[in-house]
This record gives structure tokens, C-alpha cells and sequence, in this order.
């Protein structure tokens, strides 16, 4: 008996050995990255092509996506894609991005957005350069998706950027593991996620910040990165139970969508059980 035990809990453990040498070798990590919590970034001139320091930060935003993309090759991915997020999203330097990576780029009416290319092929989702939600009275360059949202809310969650790219994400299964950005949406990613790994950038204080030097958060990023898919199995996706119900609140009211019920001055709910209809109003109201 002892003959066959041991031969067979040898090809057991081999077995166990090689399914996790497979599970490494395949991971898979998306990056979406925004701008306006990038390091040193204080002001909407700073992310906009107008700017005389846009090309300076857009080249800080390739550096500091750049750390993510490390952290997670030293933790044994082997495929990333980054997500370039912000306004036309044609922000993150193509020739500077590390050649390990692939980028997509470019504006369109899709209502994943800034979470374009994910599916459930993904094992991991890394937030760069993320922002505190609109009406964050110290947070930097505070918004939701545009200058016209006062507040969004889903199922009666108040949501930043990240909170509701996150279930989009959710949507496929895949986690959020890491944010990066500044204190204020690393308070509101705890909130919402728990027990999630963030990298704060700046200590926003309304039209200013406390910051850290670009390289500094650069490692902390690299090495946030890498812990953080070292204990992949313990981050959830984030999701809300279903139907979803959105309430938009805004400046002016610009647009409409079908069976978006305007429910007071400048709001608008909107209910259905698949989310991404729930984002599409959502971009044809904000």
C-alpha cells in the first residue's frame, strides 16, 4: 500500500507544482490610468494639451505607469494591457511606455471608457494617476468624469471614477488591487474595497498639494505593484447587487437617454439590471 500512497501523493504535489507554475506564467494585469493624480499634477492646465507643462506630466504619467508595468513583471506577469484614461486618451507616451506592455489609446462611445479591453481574461486591475470623486472639498482636480457631474450614485453608493470602473471590472470578475493617487481617493478606494493596496501620491489640499518627488512614487509604486499581486488571492471584485440603480446629479441637464426619469433639478435615475446600459446614461447625461 505504502508503494502506491507515495508515488501517488508525489504526482499530486507535481500536479499542485505545475498548475501553479501555469497560473503564474499566465497572469494577466489591465491598467487603467487617469492623470489628475499623478505626482505633482495641482491644476486642469497641467492635464490638457493647452498647457506649457502637459507634454512634462504626460511624460510623469508614462513614468509612473511605467513602475506599475515593473512591479507587476517582477511578481511573473507575462500580459499587460494599459488604458490610457484620461480626457482623449492619447496622454501616455507610446515610445516611452516599457516595450513589455501594450497600450490602448484613443476616444470611443463604448461605455466601459476608461475600462476599455477589460475582460475576464484578466486576473488583476491596477489604477495609476486616479482622482477623488466631485464635491471632495481637498481633493485634487476633484471630479466624476466631467466638470458638469455633481454626484453619481449607484444603489445608493456615492461613486469616484474608480469606484465605478471597479465594477466594471467586477462585471468580469477581476479585482482592483491597487490605487494610486492622492490621499483622498485612497481614503474613498478604502472605503469602497476594503482591504486594497494605495499609493499615495499628494496630500491634496483643494488647489494644492503636498507631494511626494516623482521617483519616490515611482518605487513605492513598483513595489506597491509587485506585493500586491504576491497576495493576489485575498483582493475581491468589487460588485452591487442587481438591478442598478444610477442617480445623477448635475450642474446643467445636456442631454437625455431613454427611460432616464428626471427626478428633481438637475437629476436624473436611471434603473437596469445590466451595467453597462447604466454607464451608457450615465455618459449621455453627465
Amino acid at each position: 500500500m505504502k508503494k502506491i500512497i507515495v508515488p501517488l501523493l508525489l504526482l499530486i504535489m507535481m500536479v499542485s507544482l505545475a498548475f501553479q507554475r501555469r497560473q503564474k506564467q499566465d497572469l494577466k494585469v489591465f491598467i487603467s490610468v487617469d492623470m489628475e493624480g499623478i505626482a505633482g499634477v495641482v491644476s486642469g492646465r497641467e492635464c490638457g494639451a493647452s498647457g506649457h507643462d502637459y507634454d512634462y506630466f504626460r511624460r510623469l504619467m508614462t513614468l509612473e505607469t511605467n513602475a506599475a508595468i515593473e512591479g507587476a513583471l517582477e511578481a511573473g506577469v507575462t500580459q499587460i494591457i494599459v488604458r490610457d484614461g484620461h480626457g482623449a486618451k492619447t496622454n501616455v507616451l507610446p515610445d516611452l511606455l516599457h516595450e513589455k506592455a501594450e497600450l490602448l489609446r484613443g476616444v470611443t462611445q463604448r461605455p466601459e471608457n476608461m475600462m476599455l479591453g477589460i475582460d475576464a481574461s484578466f486576473d488583476a486591475v491596477l489604477f495609476i494617476g486616479y482622482h477623488a470623486k466631485a464635491g471632495t472639498e481637498d481633493g485634487v482636480i476633484a471630479h466624476t468624469s466631467s466638470g458638469n457631474v455633481v454626484d453619481l450614485s449607484i444603489n445608493g453608493v456615492s461613486l469616484p471614477e474608480a469606484g465605478y470602473n471597479a465594477l466594471i471590472a467586477g462585471m468580469y470578475d477581476v479585482p482592483v488591487i491597487l490605487v494610486a493617487g492622492d490621499n483622498w481617493i485612497c481614503e474613498q478606494s478604502k472605503s469602497l474595497f476594503g482591504d486594497i493596496t494605495c499609493i499615495q501620491t499628494k496630500v491634496g489640499m483643494g488647489s494644492a498639494a503636498l507631494g511626494l518627488h516623482p521617483s519616490i512614487v515611482q518605487q513605492r509604486i513598483r513595489s506597491g505593484v509587485k506585493t500586491a499581486l504576491g497576495r493576489l488571492n485575498e483582493y475581491r471584485p468589487y460588485r452591487l447587487i442587481p438591478p442598478y440603480q444610477m442617480v445623477l446629479k448635475v450642474k446643467q441637464v445636456r442631454g437625455s437617454y431613454p427611460d432616464a426619469k428626471k427626478t428633481g433639478p438637475g437629476e436624473f435615475t436611471y434603473t437596469s439590471p445590466d451595467l453597462l446600459k447604466v454607464m451608457d446614461a450615465f455618459n449621455a447625461l453627465k
